[in-house]
């Protein structure tokens, strides 16, 4: 979820996470028993997802491999400084986990930079392998032909609403807009009607890190006519008209006062915020966000909200002007790698085939909100039942574009952050923050650009 390295630490920061990844993972003498599992601990802790689908999994392992240990290794913290502790972490046999979680959008950028172990050994004695869609194993291949990671779910994204806000806004509750145009002049109405909620929430700034970009700008700039990266060129795009509208989208939320306060706006926490606070109390009318928000809101989260598939309606994001075909959606998803300095690469792998048996995978699919991944779950009907949301998201599929997920992608990522802060904070108008993104593409892709 999903979310990124690529926002520059203070180089204080950045010493500090990098001691506590060494303590993270002990010294060399690794045992050759024990398989050390690093993930993502979420930054809420009454969220423990994660940590309980892991600990089963570690029992399960443990039980069917007498003698074998697990570790686990969380990692609490916010998106971009989850990333940077990662790498931080891989770099070195003395700190590398035997296994890894990591975000499509940075894993050819940690191969490239050498810090993961191609699985196609593994993966070409595992039946399971042959269960996973063509696209999501797309998404863990490098420019090599290599497999680097097993995915384990994708993504879409859509628009969120409380249905109890857009009745008293006087808006309809069964909402779909057509036009980016729509979306705005539901959020004005609420700010008028409604005025002590916040109307709209588009993630934005470097401190949102790749929600900003993901959730926010792509989902955006993927609904006008142009993208990021020329397929057929094989180049990034610079100075497009759909970028600078997209630009303008974020600029007219937040300069409307539309948006969240431009200081929550852009706190590192603001997907915590937003999940935990602002929808479960009612106090936002739209939300631009991702299939996997239920998690937070099941029984024994924390944030439990048995409600929220009362409370909310669901909107597909629509293309700029209605254009065809109508909807947007971005997909991503997480993957699971091995470190190419791993004590342990073999007892790692074992340990991603029991996560990815069918039930084990389903089972995770259910509790985190996910999208399957593998044809099986997919088709089995207890799966699309099992959580109000599924099937809309998974129809989102068919509508869906996939980052570029080149080496590059993480700058490019950035620098897009900091033109959308940009245009929140007021700083830059919308024609220089485009013209600042145009310069840090060239530098992030080595001049690889074509003009529009």
């Amino acid at each position: 979820m999903p979310v990124r390295p690529t926002a520059v630490l203070p180089s204080l920061l950045a010493t500090a996470l990098a001691a506590s990844a060494l303590t993270a993972c002990g010294g060399s003498g690794s045992d050759p028993d024990t398989v050390k599992v690093s993930f993502k601990q979420s930054t809420d802790n009454s969220i423990h997802v994660m940590d309980d689908y892991l600990a089963d999994i570690k029992k399960q392992f443990e039980k069917a491999n007498p003698g074998k240990k697990v570790e686990l290794v969380p990692i609490k913290a916010p998106d971009s400084e989850y990333y940077t502790k990662l790498q931080q972490m891989l770099r070195s046999a003395k700190t590398a986990p035997d296994l890894v979680y990591e975000d499509t959008f940075l894993i050819n950028s940690d191969i490239t930079s050498g810090y993961l172990k191609p699985l196609d050994a593994y993966l070409a004695k595992w039946p399971d392998w042959n269960r996973f869609i063509d696209t999501a194993k797309a998404a863990a291949k490098a420019e090599d032909g290599k497999t680097y990671g097993v995915p384990d779910g994708t993504d879409t994204r859509g628009l969120w609403y409380d249905k109890g806000i857009f009745a008293k806004a006087g808006l309809p509750t069964d909402w779909q807009p057509k036009t980016w145009d729509e979306v705005l002049d539901a959020a004005r109405t609420i700010k008028r009607r409604v005025p002590d909620v916040t109307p709209l929430n588009v993630y934005t700034g470097k401190p949102a890190g790749e929600a900003a970009t993901m959730q926010g700008f792509e989902m955006l700039l993927y609904g006008t006519e142009d993208r990021l990266y020329d397929d057929a060129a094989k180049k990034w795009i610079a100075g497009s008209e759909g970028f600078e509208d997209a630009l303008s989208f974020v600029e007219t939320v937040y300069r409307e006062k539309l948006g969240p306060d431009v200081s929550t706006a852009l706190d590192p926490n603001i997907q915590t915020i937003v999940r935990g606070d602002l929808l479960p109390k009612g106090k936002l009318g739209i939300n631009l966000d991702g299939s996997w928000l239920p998690q937070d809101w099941l029984p024994g989260s924390g944030h439990e909200w048995p409600e929220w598939s009362s409370k909310l309606g669901l909107a597909y994001m629509p293309t700029q002007h209605g254009q065809a075909p109508g909807k947007v959606s971005m997909s991503g998803g997480w993957t699971w790698a091995v470190p190419a300095k791993a004590a342990n690469p073999d007892l790692a792998f074992d340990f991603v085939r029991t996560m990815q048996t069918k039930a084990n995978a389903q089972k995770w699919y259910v509790a985190n909100s996910g999208i399957s991944v593998r044809e099986d779950v997919a088709a089995d009907p207890a799966y699309a039942k099992a959580q109000p949301g599924i099937k809309f998201f998974t129809d989102l599929v068919a509508s869906t574009h996939y980052r570029p997920a080149y080496p590059a992608y993480p700058k490019v990522s950035t620098a897009i952050q900091e033109a959308m802060e940009g245009v929140t904070t007021g700083d830059t108008s919308v024609e220089e923050a485009a013209r600042n993104y145009d310069d840090s593409l060239k530098k992030a892709t080595d001049d690889q650009v074509i003009e529009k």
